[in-house]
């Protein structure tokens, strides 16, 4: 079981993405069926393997690619905080899109990527080596370019050729400094952390630039960041993938990976490294927010939102007290939900109000107030209000920014929560406050549009108010600390 797991996980998004290819436009029954089975078999797994990774266990396996080519995927207690995000949040994003798609053309080609996406992002979180994480990386980059030119308009067009033309320089970087830092150590497996004791140490600070560059431009760093505005040309649920779950994500979660379990945070420490990317995250909080409140289209406004809170992540990482990386590791997940909930929400105002600016906004939490809650429980979560899961988040990188000394990192996160409210209690406002437009309209008679924001939303509050349970992702943020990373 050690061995077939990791590979049925990884074939339960794979096959409905090859079939979906196959099927005719036509085809929308079996289509759906196909993403939605595969989606459940994924989360069946992923909770098996929780249970059982919780009490020890550990999964493991090779696969032969090619001569001296190995994919090592490993199931451990971090690799599973992020499956469980992808699990729970694609099966969620596929009723999502069916209700929001309908039986539009193109579908089997939309669904067919998708599902690659979420091999893809499933395959990164398995990743036990370098070149395995380097291998899905690059499916990654290629199954979410097509989802976000779905339109084919020029708008869409032009977006991709920007993601495109940031995300090939930064797979550049990170090829150079795998094969420059392998070219030294040998092959890197993140279970077993390479001697660097052989490289100088100003090699190492390029190797490690090389890898914050190419991990950056996914994770939406300033001045990396300029891809991430124009994907929103996407639809709804591209956009709620590529936020919440998928490409900024991985970029994250790339340079945790690179931080513990490629340098050590000793080692990233004694180099003088450890500021300088806290520094480089506290700047994309800052600045991501600071674009956000200049924003008047919905959609555009939640993306520069995005590229700051993903950064409290790599925030959490580069902070060398316990509680950081405990905050950081648990807004994985806690980002997640709440901004899944805000672009499913832009979404359903889109779809069914034709509201695609803030300014239409205006009387909507009468007209359609189940949306309008999701989208304010989502919003006060990233301001940080508790219970929600931001509150949460935010107090755990302060006290680890305190146990390490940083206390500039406090003014930062004050900053970031001032700002935050800055640019979403407006929205809030002119949704409960402000009288309607004479031409607006919206309703919710589609409930497989609104579950979904439904189930986000309250996740978001629920794993702020049951933080302390140990199968909460703060309380497995912690697992992954004490088993993983103590000192």
């Amino acid at each position: 079981m050690s061995v077939a797991l990791p590979i049925a996980i990884l074939l339960s998004s794979l096959i409905p993405a090859l079939a979906s290819f196959f099927l005719a436009q036509e085809s929308h029954m079996w289509r759906n069926l196909l993403s939605l089975g595969g989606a459940v078999i994924k989360l069946g797994l992923v909770v098996a393997m929780l249970l059982a990774v919780a009490q020890g266990a550990a999964y493991e396996v090779q696969l032969n690619l090619a001569p001296g080519l190995h994919l090592l995927l490993r199931i451990d207690a971090l690799s599973l905080l992020f499956m469980s995000l992808s699990a729970v949040l694609w099966l969620l994003t596929t009723i999502y899109a069916i209700a929001y798609f309908g039986t539009k053309a193109e579908l089997s080609r939309f669904f067919g990527f998708f599902s690659l996406c979420v091999a893809a992002t499933t395959g990164l979180a398995m990743a036990g080596s370098l070149i395995s994480f380097f291998v899905f990386f690059e499916m990654l980059t290629l199954s979410t370019w097509p989802l976000v030119v779905h339109k084919q308009d020029d708008r869409s067009l032009a977006a991709g050729r920007r993601y495109l033309a940031y995300a090939l320089p930064g797979s550049v970087a990170l090829l150079v400094a795998i094969v420059w830092l392998e070219s030294v150590t040998g092959p890197v497996l993140f279970t077993d952390p390479p001697d660097l004791s052989a490289v100088d140490p100003v090699s190492l600070r390029g190797i490690f630039v090389l890898f914050v560059a190419g991990l950056g431009v996914k994770a939406a760093l300033v001045p990396l960041h300029g891809w991430l505005p124009g994907a929103m040309a996407a639809p709804a649920p591209v956009s709620a993938l590529l936020h919440a779950v998928a490409v900024v994500k991985a970029g994250a979660f790339g340079v945790v990976r690179v931080v513990y379990d490629v340098f050590g945070l000793i080692t990233v420490q004694d180099l003088g490294l450890g500021t300088p990317l806290a520094v480089a995250a506290s700047v994309t909080i800052l600045w991501g927010s600071l674009r956000a409140m200049q924003q008047e289209e919905i959609k555009t406004r939640l993306a520069y939102s995005t590229v700051s809170q993903v950064s409290y992540i790599i925030l959490g990482a580069a902070v060398a007290g316990p509680f950081a990386t405990i905050g950081g590791l648990a807004h994985l997940v806690h980002q997640g939900l709440m901004k899944i909930t805000l672009f499913f929400c832009a979404g359903i105002y889109d779809e069914r109000a034709g509201a695609k600016r803030i300014d239409a906004l205006n009387g909507m939490g009468a007209r359609m107030p189940v949306t309008s809650i999701c989208f304010s429980l989502g919003a006060l979560g990233m301001i940080g209000l508790p219970p929600m899961a931001g509150f949460v988040s935010k107090v755990y990188l302060g006290i680890g920014a305190l146990q390490a000394g940083e206390n500039w990192v406090l003014a930062v996160l004050a900053a970031s929560t001032l700002l935050n409210a800055a640019y979403f209690l407006p929205i809030l406002y002119r949704l409960w406050f402000l009288p309607a437009a004479d031409i607006a309209r919206g309703d919710e008679r589609s409930p497989m549009l609104v579950i979904p924001a439904v189930i986000t939303a309250l996740a978001s509050l629920a794993v702020g108010v049951f933080a302390a349970s140990p199968l909460s992702p703060l309380g497995w943020a912690s697992l992954i600390v004490a088993r993983e990373y103590a000192p």
